[in-house]
């Protein structure tokens, strides 16, 4: 058996930089604050930390419009500041991955600009323009009926040069082209820039979206559209996301990573599990590890959860590996969603599954969305379709460290507010009481350490019924029993005869008596 890959065995910490921790007052994360809170994430136990865009931009959507791909924006610091945070990283024996928002950039980046210029500039197709449609009526109309997925339509005009421009966000984002083999290559650039200075990978921003049709026809109506979706499920993507041509471009990435011993590609891709398994790479061809947001969206209901895993596992191909996901700074936490008792064994099966886990910063802790004033509502998306509950500001609020002015957060005022219980609900706080959330969390890390069956063993079905989800993990002659109850009532367990004589080596509530779990308990045997 060959020697697991560090990002296999390992688990991922996704920082959202803004909200981790401030050092200079501004109420803003940074990197400085990151490095400042490595030991932290050392002692709870991950291998690995991805931060969310921290490149020069407007800030329109936060990062994700980038204006310079190949340095920091002064908010979070400077280049010298991100080559301390990597050395300090590695240091301690963290990786450190990136975003890297390849479908968009800032319409302020330079590239932008020069495309806007004229049409004969040479930067002109380094992004999608296209000629109106002039109706019957003589009015002018977008090229097609694209929704943006943040409202209204995809297209923007421009008057100066009398074309639209496409943008699948904000109106601030245009769509690079990516079938102008220039922008390729510029792009590949960027990940060797970053590469180049020590970066262990990079989560990769709505890969799915990178190509459209090469036609622009129109999407077709959603059939189940209901206003409560949101404008942009008004159309099923078809033409405008997942065409085959963007494996080409995931084969070109994994090509430059793949020249960099170690470095792992994480793709952003919300598709269902069988068009997912396409972006897998085999050989040199797609990312390392399409992400697994099934449990973010998934009934919290024993058959459904079993039914799922099982059909992800035998859907992955040769060599494929497995990860999972909870939350992330798009949406809802796991306590919000599963309540405070439930993410106990919400966080026992992420940890405890085959495949890689990535943790949202705070859920080791149980924050839950924050309600935010209307006066404070920072996201756009909220901005442009109010009311409809797709804003992310609640799930991007400060981290808490301690019951300090600020949480430990900052020494000025946040940029969003604390969770209303940040005074209990902090690292410092549980980190000195038998059983707290982060306890769990960390003793969940250590064990997978110590346990390979838990990061890198089969994964075998034992049973369903009656709100109870157990499986075994397997390696070799280790075999261990995970038992979670996904309800708020007893409920009683019959113990597999080869399990027998196995002793209780972690509980989510610690309980002892794994015949008869309590509610909201899960336990691992081993």
């Amino acid at each position: 058996m060959t020697e697991p890959l560090w990002w296999q065995k390992g688990a991922i910490y996704q920082i959202y930089p803004r909200s981790f921790q401030d050092s200079n007052g501004d109420g803003i994360g940074d990197l400085k604050g990151i490095e400042s809170r490595l030991d932290a994430l050392v002692e709870l136990g991950v291998d690995a930390i991805w931060i969310s865009p921290i490149y020069p931009s407007p800030m329109a959507d936060f990062g994700y419009d980038v204006a310079d791909y190949c340095s920091i924006d002064p908010r979070f610091g400077t280049l010298a500041d991100f080559d301390s945070l990597l050395a300090a990283c590695h240091e301690r024996g963290l990786k450190l991955l990136l975003d890297f928002v390849p479908n968009h950039s800032s319409s302020e980046h330079l590239w932008f600009k020069e495309s806007r210029s004229s049409r004969d500039n040479p930067k002109r197709d380094w992004y999608i323009w296209r000629d109106p449609v002039i109706g019957p009526d003589g009015e002018r109309r977008p090229p097609n009926n694209w929704i943006s997925d943040f409202g209204g339509s995809a297209w923007e005009w421009d008057e100066a040069t009398g074309q639209y421009y496409y943008h699948a966000f904000l109106k601030d984002q245009p769509d690079l082209n990516w079938r102008n083999l220039e922008v390729r290559q510029a792009m590949m650039d960027v990940l060797r820039f970053w590469f180049d200075r020590g970066v262990d990978g990079f989560r990769i921003d709505v890969l799915w979206h990178m190509i459209k049709h090469a036609d622009f026809p129109d999407n077709p109506p959603n059939p189940a559209y209901t206003p409560a979706m949101g404008e942009m499920h008004q159309l099923l993507q078809l033409h405008s996301t997942d065409q085959p041509e963007v494996h080409g471009i995931a084969t070109d990435m994994r090509r430059v990573a793949d020249s960099y011993p170690g470095r792992v590609l994480v793709g952003e891709i919300y598709l269902p599990v069988e068009r997912l398994m396409h972006y897998y790479g085999r050989g040199e061809a797609g990312v390392h590890l399409p992400f697994n947001f099934q449990l973010i969206e998934a009934p919290w209901e024993a058959r459904a959860l079993a039914q799922l895993i099982a059909d992800y596992e035998a859907a992955l191909p040769a060599g494929g590996w497995p990860n999972w996901v909870l939350g992330n700074h798009d949406r809802p936490r796991a306590a919000t969603r599963f309540g405070p008792a439930q993410a106990r064994v919400a966080a026992m099966l992420l940890l405890t599954l085959r495949g890689t886990p990535t943790i949202y910063y705070g859920d080791e802790i149980g924050m839950m969305d924050v309600a935010v004033p209307a006066d404070q509502v920072q996201d756009p998306r909220e901005l442009n379709e109010p009311g409809l509950g797709l804003g992310r500001d609640p799930v991007r609020t400060p981290m808490a460290w301690d019951a300090s002015p600020g949480a430990g957060f900052t020494g000025g005022r946040p940029w969003l507010p604390l969770h209303p219980d940040w005074q209990e609900r902090n690292v410092a706080a549980q980190r000195e009481v038998p059983g707290s959330m982060w306890r769990l969390y960390r003793d969940l890390l250590a064990l997978r350490r110590s346990r390979p069956a838990l990061s890198i063993g089969d994964w075998l079905p034992v049973e369903c019924s009656d709100g109870l989800l157990a499986y075994e993990r397997r390696r070799g002659n280790e075999r261990l029993l995970v038992v979670l109850n996904l309800t708020d009532r007893p409920q009683a367990f019959a113990i597999p005869e080869w399990a027998e004589g196995l002793s209780v080596l972690l509980a989510a509530q610690g309980g002892r008596d794994p015949a008869v779990l309590g509610p909201d308990e899960g336990y691992i045997l081993g």
